[in-house]
């Protein structure tokens, strides 16, 4: 079995994977997955990845399991998994590209497709436009099979957690360039989820707000120099 968790140093995300999964630290191996340092304007943590022998009894409970991500196998499971991953397939297919599709992770009341395809720079599209078409399409065929209830995220060539990243840094660099010029900047259309992101990201910041203007599903989101009270 295998598990994420994450904390604010390595020491505390080990820990806390202990205490939910009920474990002495020698029972599990850590996988240090992702390291970020404090910054001035940024917290650090660390993510970690434990991994449990199939032998080795837990004591984690349903809310602790719903806090952690669990790696799927990756053969779709059950008739609602299989329908997305063949609709999906089809519809890539159909559009003229090859694709192969699998489950990247299973949460409750979400669930993760990825694709694999000598044509991902297609699919993603500029600033991952086509993806989330194909995400919107696939919610909307889960919805059809009686599941609103499940979100379906869609990626490839781990474009989300590349794109989230780069939107982060995105964040910091213009609240710097906010701060200097203490005039306010515009940045690019984004869906909500990403405009969700450079709201949480500069959200502790003091001196820095920001606003969405715009209408539709891609709004902008203008970061604004308040300066400090």
């Amino acid at each position: 079995m295998v598990y994420e968790y994450e904390g604010k140093t390595e020491k505390e995300a080990i820990e806390k994977a202990a205490t939910e999964l009920g474990l002495e630290r020698d029972q599990f191996d850590v996988e240090i997955l992702e390291a970020q340092k404090n910054s001035l304007f940024k917290k650090g943590f660390v993510k970690i990845r434990v991994h449990i022998e199939d032998n080795v009894n837990t004591s984690v409970s349903k809310s602790a399991i719903a806090g952690t991500k669990k790696i799927a196998n990756p053969v779709p499971q059950g008739e609602f998994e299989e329908k997305l991953t063949t609709f999906i397939k089809e519809v890539i297919e159909k559009m003229g590209y090859d694709v192969k599709v699998d489950v990247m992770f299973r949460e409750e009341k979400k669930i993760g497709i990825k694709l694999e395809s000598s044509s991902s720079s297609i699919l993603i599209g500029r600033k991952g436009k086509n993806l989330d078409a194909l995400q919107l399409l696939l919610n909307v065929y889960a919805g059809k099979l009686g599941h609103e209830e499940v979100r379906v995220i869609l990626d490839t060539e781990n474009y989300r957690i590349r794109r989230e990243e780069s939107l982060v840094r995105l964040a910091y660099t213009t609240a710097d360039k906010v701060r200097s010029s203490k005039n306010s900047i515009l940045l690019e259309p984004m869906n909500p989820f990403e405009r969700r992101l450079i709201h949480t990201t500069l959200n502790d910041i003091p001196d820095i707000e920001t606003k969405s203007e715009g209408d539709g599903l891609y709004k902008q989101v203008r970061v604004i120099y308040k300066g400090l009270v």
